[in-house]
C-alpha cells in the first residue's frame, strides 16, 4: 500500500473517531434523562407540640399565663396577696371530643396565700393547629390528689377529701372519684355521673354531688323560662356552705345553710359586667326565692320557691 493511500485511511479514520465522540456529547447534552423530581413534602397539621406547662388558663374569671408549669399573679398595688397557679403531676391524654387527634387531661392548683388550696380539672383540646384549654371545673380545697387516667372517652380524677363535718385542718381521708365530661356544643366542661343517664335513687342524690346546669324555671300562672344558652348557667354548691354560679354574663357566689330539706342563699355577690340580652336576672331570682330542694328520679334537682311561687329544675 502506498503513502498516499495509508494517509488516506488514517484520515479517514480520524474523522469518524472525531464525528462518533461529537456525536455522544451531543446526545448526552441534548438527550439526558431528566433528574428525578421530588414533591415537597407536606407540613403535618397535628405536627405541633402540646405543652402544658407553657400555656394559659382562666381560673375563677383571672387569667394566667404559665411558664414551665407556674404562673404568679400579683394582687392590687398596694397589697403583699398573689396567687399561684402551678401544674400538678403529669396529664392524662385521650380524644375527648371523639374527632380522632388527641386532647390532654390535668390538675390546675391554685394557691391564693392563705390556707386554701384549691384543685381543678381543665382539657387541652386539639383543635388541629393548637390547643385550646376548657373553663377550669372546681374539684375541691385541700383535697389529696391520687390519679388521673382516662375511661369512656372521659377524663377520670380520683383523690380524697375530708369526710362531710371533718374541720378543714384534718387530712382528707375519703377516696372520691369525678368523671369529667366535654360538651362539643359548649366547647365546656362538666361532671358526668357514671350509670346516671337514666333512672336515679333521689336517696343517693347530694348537693354537692356534681355541677347542676339550670333546665328551666316554671310559676304558678303557667309562665315557664328556659335558658337560651344551654350550659351557661350552672351552680356548684360545696360542702363548706359556700356556692358558685356561672351565667351567660357574670359569675356569682356566696353562702347557703341546709337544714332537713330547707335551704337559705344569702351574701349573694358577683362580678358586675353588663350584657345586652342577659338572663342572669332570671337566674337570679331562683337563689333569692329558693327556699327548699327534693331530687327526682330523673336525675333533676329541684329548687321551690317560697310561698309555693314557683320552681327551678336543675340537672
Amino acid at each position: 500500500m502506498d503513502h498516499n493511500k495509508k494517509v488516506f485511511i488514517m484520515f479517514g479514520f480520524s474523522v469518524g473517531v472525531v464525528l462518533l465522540v461529537g456525536f455522544v456529547v451531543f446526545y448526552v447534552l441534548n438527550f439526558k434523562p431528566s433528574p428525578l423530581v421530588v414533591a415537597p413534602e407536606i407540613p403535618n397539621p397535628d405536627a405541633f407540640v402540646l405543652d402544658v406547662n407553657n400555656m394559659s388558663y382562666v381560673v375563677e374569671d383571672e387569667i394566667f399565663h404559665l411558664k414551665n408549669g407556674t404562673a404568679i399573679n400579683e394582687g392590687a398595688p398596694g397589697t403583699l396577696s398573689k396567687s399561684t397557679l402551678s401544674i400538678f403531676g403529669e396529664p392524662a391524654y385521650g380524644d375527648f371530643d371523639t374527632d380522632g387527634d388527641t386532647d390532654a387531661a390535668i390538675w390546675l392548683v391554685n394557691d391564693s396565700g392563705g390556707t386554701g388550696k384549691f384543685y381543678y380539672a381543665v382539657l387541652d383540646m386539639n383543635m388541629g393547629t393548637s390547643y385550646k384549654p376548657t373553663n377550669a371545673m372546681f374539684l375541691g380545697d385541700r383535697i389529696a390528689p391520687q390519679s388521673l387516667n382516662v375511661q369512656e372517652g372521659r377524663a377520670v380524677y380520683n383523690f380524697a377529701q375530708r369526710r362531710e363535718n371533718d374541720p378543714m385542718t384534718a387530712e382528707p381521708t375519703v377516696g372520691k372519684t369525678i368523671w369529667v365530661h366535654y360538651d362539643k356544643n359548649s366547647g365546656e366542661i362538666g361532671e358526668w355521673v357514671k350509670d346516671f343517664e337514666g333512672e336515679a335513687d333521689p336517696d343517693k342524690m347530694t348537693l354537692g354531688m356534681k355541677s347542676w346546669n339550670w333546665i328551666s324555671t316554671t310559676y304558678p300562672a303557667g309562665q315557664k323560662i328556659v335558658p337560651l344558652l344551654a350550659n351557661k348557667f350552672t351552680v356548684s354548691l360545696k360542702k363548706d356552705g359556700t356556692f358558685s354560679a356561672s351565667t351567660d354574663c357574670n359569675g356569682i357566689g356566696g353562702n347557703y345553710v341546709v337544714k332537713n330539706k330547707n335551704i337559705t342563699f344569702s351574701d349573694m355577690l358577683g362580678t358586675l359586667m353588663y350584657c345586652e340580652g342577659s338572663q342572669e336576672g332570671d337566674f337570679k331570682k331562683i337563689f333569692e326565692q329558693a327556699e327548699s330542694f327534693y331530687f327526682t328520679s330523673k336525675g333533676e334537682l329541684i329548687f321551690t320557691f317560697k310561698g309555693g311561687s314557683g320552681i327551678a329544675t336543675f340537672r
